[in-house]
């Protein structure tokens, strides 16, 4: 039987990234709070244990079913994705949030090339336009150092290239997968890898140090004090809401044009970070900004463009 043949709504799709972007933006301020008291191996297994029934409640109410059609399509996103997240969730171990976040975010550039070169697929001069000036716009905003890359810098780049293939799986090999389908397989598979990390790292002792360093090498902490509780609750509920918005966007536009909206986590992160914590925003993050947003216009209003 022939795949079925994706439904492309491009608007709905970047309303749908934006609206992601817009609560991941708000939750990911979290992070760096979780990671000074509890390992990353714990936060992936027991964010799963919260997000699980939200998602098989969200299938009850008949928003959609979490039955599979393809069930190793679905793993396999869920891996690539899963995977990328841990990078970028481990590199906030080895350096600021602000470095993870722009190694992250190198996935549309991934997936221009993944998508011009392996799949064949035209992308017009204007996608590649926005996608440039999106990038340059991470790289103003962040201004990173070249005297301080090393090795550990590209933690993060392999998780925007593990993105990259999470992202186009969900428009190609998962194509006609239900959205609540694909978010249960990547929880779960998330959830698998979080037990194997703390298998791992009981067995080689845990580093029980306060502080982000020990995000990676930290074991089981029990208890967890009741700010990280309200935080795991707040972070897994509306990370489900925040992917669901991202699967849908891929689900309903090419991955090369939806991918330039996630640019816009840097306009909504710091935002959040500035209500929340009083952290302002300098005139190299307006202009860098002002170029991301820039790139998401360039593309709506090229939309017919290839």
């Amino acid at each position: 039987m022939s795949r079925p043949i994706p439904q492309t709504r491009p608007l709905v799709a970047a309303a749908s990234m934006l609206g992601a972007m817009a609560v991941i933006g708000v939750i990911d301020n979290a992070v760096p709070v979780l990671a000074g008291e509890i390992g990353l191996w714990q936060f992936y297994a027991w964010r799963v244990v919260m997000a699980v029934p939200v998602i098989l409640l969200a299938a009850r109410l008949g928003f959609g079913t979490v039955k599979p059609g393809r069930l190793w399509a679905v793993l396999l996103r869920g891996a690539m994705l899963s995977i990328s997240m841990m990078f970028y969730f481990g590199a906030l171990s080895v350096m600021p949030i602000a470095q993870a976040l722009s190694g992250l975010f190198t996935s549309p550039v991934f997936v221009l090339v993944i998508t011009a070169l392996a799949l064949r697929q035209p992308i017009g001069p204007w996608r590649v336009l926005a996608v440039s000036m999106g990038f340059t716009g991470i790289l103003v905003v962040l201004s990173p150092d070249p005297a301080s890359l090393s090795l550990a810098t590209f933690l993060p780049v392999f998780g925007g290239l593990f993105y990259a293939l999470g992202a186009i799986a969900t428009r190609t090999v998962c194509a006609g997968e239900d959205v609540l389908a694909m978010l249960l397989a990547m929880f779960l598979v998330q959830g698998l890898i979080g037990l194997a990390g703390l298998g791992t790292v009981a067995v080689l002792a845990p580093e029980v140090g306060a502080g982000a360093s020990g995000f990676v090498s930290r074991g089981w902490v029990w208890p967890m004090s009741p700010l990280v509780h309200l935080l795991m609750v707040i972070q897994a509920v509306f990370s489900v809401l925040g992917v669901g918005l991202i699967t849908r966007a891929y689900a309903l536009g090419d991955a090369s044009y939806v991918a330039v909206f996630e640019y816009s986590v840097f306009i909504f992160g710091p935002l959040a970070a500035f209500v929340i914590f009083g952290q302002r925003v300098g005139w190299n993050e307006v202009a860098g900004i002002a170029l991301i947003a820039g790139a998401g216009l360039v593309i709506v209003w090229r939309l017919r463009d290839g």
